[in-house]
Order: structure tokens, then sequence, then C-alpha cells
């Protein structure tokens, strides 16, 4: 008889995510995997591969879901000087409210993993330099638009920011302080002139 699955891929992959973002990729074993996921060993290596596998694709279902998606709603629901500004709120917001210290698993892999696998470290690359754009683009338009003075340069501002938000999601795990992190989101403001 043909080996058939019965669990739902895209839930599996979700619960593999929370697993991997809330331990890391060292600390979450193949049985945590086995027990959140709700699949045995053989279907999680069947339908995913190693445990290496299975992160690379959890890495771009959190950038799909947590990056493109969500830098796709603050570009639709904001203008571009409040696009930026609410990227930082939302990145404070989500670290106070409900106490999670998970920080982003992007950032997290990129402190964990990307110095020691090239393939991990261009995922992270990618998904950082998406970010980076997300700004640029903002800034640009919100120099045609007013918002924004013309003397800022955008490039040097757009990796400024990029540097502010990563900061943010490294205090959200280490030192989960509103002011700390407000501090860092009115160097931001202050950035965009």
């Amino acid at each position: 008889m043909p080996w058939e699955k019965n669990f739902n891929t895209g839930e599996a992959l979700s619960e593999a995510m929370h697993a991997f973002w809330a331990r890391g990729y060292e600390a979450t074993s193949i049985s945590d995997l086995v027990d959140c996921m709700g699949v045995n060993r053989g279907s999680l290596y069947a339908t995913f591969g190693d445990k290496r596998s299975l992160f690379i694709r959890v890495l771009r279902h959190y950038g799909a879901l947590h990056l493109h998606d969500w830098v796709a709603a603050l570009t639709h629901a904001h203008g571009p000087r409040g696009g930026i500004l609410a990227a930082f709120e939302e990145a404070i917001a989500t670290a106070i409210e409900g106490g999670s210290r998970k920080g982003c698993l992007l950032v997290n892999t990129a402190l964990e993993l990307s110095p020691h696998d090239q393939e991990i470290s261009e995922i992270v690359k990618e998904c950082l330099i998406e970010m980076e754009t997300f700004f640029h683009d903002m800034i640009r338009q919100g120099q045609a638009q007013g918002e924004i003075p013309a003397h800022v340069d955008a490039l040097d501002t757009a990796r400024s920011l990029l540097s502010l938000f990563v900061a943010i999601r490294v205090f959200s795990r280490s030192r989960p302080e509103e002011s700390l992190m407000r501090s860092v989101a009115k160097q931001a403001r202050t950035l965009l002139g």
C-alpha cells in the first residue's frame, strides 16, 4: 500500500516554525518537532527531509509571512514615513505585549547559524536586503511626496534604519524594556528628518 500523508503540510510547517523560533535551531530536537508538528518521524523525513532541510523551509515560510506579507501590509496601510515608523512601532508592540521574548526568527538565525552555514546565511541576507529595500523605497517615496526631506541620503538612511530595526529585535530577546526600544525608535524618527 502506498504511503499516504494524513496531516496538513502548511500547519505542520507553522508548528515547526514556532518551535525553532522559540528554541533556536540547535536546541530544537527531532523529538520536539515530531511532538509539536503532530507527525511521526517517518512522515517528517518523507515530507520535509532532514532537520536542516525543514529549517530552510521554515525560514522561507517565516520570510513569506513575517516579512513579505508584513512589508506589503505596511506599504498599503501607511504613507512612506508612516510605514517606516509603523514598522518600528509594531516591532516594539510585539516585544512588550504578551511578554514573548522570541525576537525575530531571521535575526535569531543570523546570530546562531549564519556564520556557520552558507545557504542559511544567504536566506537571512536576502531577507535583510528586502527590509533595507523597503526602507529605501519608502524614503524615496517620502521624498517625492514631501514627507521626508530631500537632503536625507536614502541608501545610508535605509541601512541605518535596518541596523536600528535589528537592534530592537535583539533587545526584544535580551532587554525587552519598552523605554530602551522606544529610544532606538526615536533615532529612526530623527534619521527621517
